[in-house]
């Protein structure tokens, strides 16, 4: 089983129709403060095997970084760990940012 891509445009379609999903942010804190979607539940990289716990099994979770490779990294933890329907956000909240929703800070 593998990690599923979801484009920034495919995620707001899920969001917009209230689709039931986590959508996780693996940032530091300070890039999360800076820059993040609604509503998204913010565990940096570094902590995911500790918390992994605080994540819900049965959701569709969506995780996010800067660009796409930290969420890359941390999908395939979750993966491993028994988690199903996964997605990385291709392009992180940069794409995010730039197709969805330009109020978002961009760095």
């Amino acid at each position: 089983m593998s990690v599923i891509q979801i484009s920034a445009k495919d995620l707001q379609e899920k969001l917009t129709a209230n689709i039931k999903l986590t959508v996780l942010d693996v940032r530091e804190h300070h890039e999360f403060q800076f820059a993040h979607i609604e509503g998204s539940q913010h565990i940096p990289l570094n902590q995911i095997p500790q918390r992994v716990d605080e994540i819900d099994k049965e959701d569709d979770c969506v995780v996010i970084c800067h660009h796409g490779m930290r969420s890359q990294q941390a999908a395939t933890f979750l993966l491993q760990s028994g988690f199903s329907n996964i997605y990385n956000l291709s392009g992180g909240i940069d794409a995010w940012s730039t197709d969805c929703d330009n109020t978002i800070s961009r760095y």
